[in-house]
């Protein structure tokens, strides 16, 4: 008798323990974003200039390194940060300055920011910056994009294709 009530025990428990991993996978609902609006997503990496340019060493300073030092030119591995924006219909949705990734820091900067907006019609500029310049941009695009609700607008960027690209 003592091991029925043992079992029955048993089964009761696994089936609360089953109603209530039930009962949480499915309540409360997770919503992603207001199904009235469209999602942009500003995602990519990309490694800038090196800080400083290459220099070609002298035969003395060449004589003076470790056989296996001896190249002909010095090339400091850091690398600047990249200057990001985003503007949607003249206001500025997103500015920054991304710092290169790696201990050395010439690894490649990387970016992944999600903005909800108003479905519709929208003018959108996109602007890199990856050179030693002080002002302006390397690239640039801009185009007048129209939005659906619950559309997933990707902006990537592929310098081998031009520049930006819209997904």
């Amino acid at each position: 008798m003592d091991r029925m009530v043992r079992y029955l025990a048993q089964i009761l428990m696994y089936g609360l323990f089953a109603a209530v991993v039930g009962y949480f996978s499915d309540t409360p609902a997770y919503v992603h974003h207001d199904p009235d609006k469209a999602l942009i997503r500003l995602s990519f990496s990309h490694a800038g200039e090196h800080k400083v340019e290459c220099r070609r060493r002298t035969p003395e300073e060449i004589a003076a390194l470790a056989p296996n030092m001896r190249r002909p030119f010095d090339c400091p591995r850091e690398r600047i940060p990249l200057v990001v924006e985003l503007v949607l219909d003249g206001e500025l949705l997103y500015h920054g300055v991304l710092p290169p990734s790696g201990l050395a820091g010439d690894g490649a900067s990387t970016v992944y920011q999600r903005f909800e907006v108003a479905s519709g019609q929208h003018r959108l500029i996109v602007r890199l910056r990856d050179s030693r310049r002080e002002q302006g941009f390397d690239y640039e695009r801009e185009e007048l994009v129209a939005l659906r609700p619950r559309q997933n607008f990707v902006i990537d960027f592929r310098p081998q294709t031009g520049g930006f690209v819209f997904l």
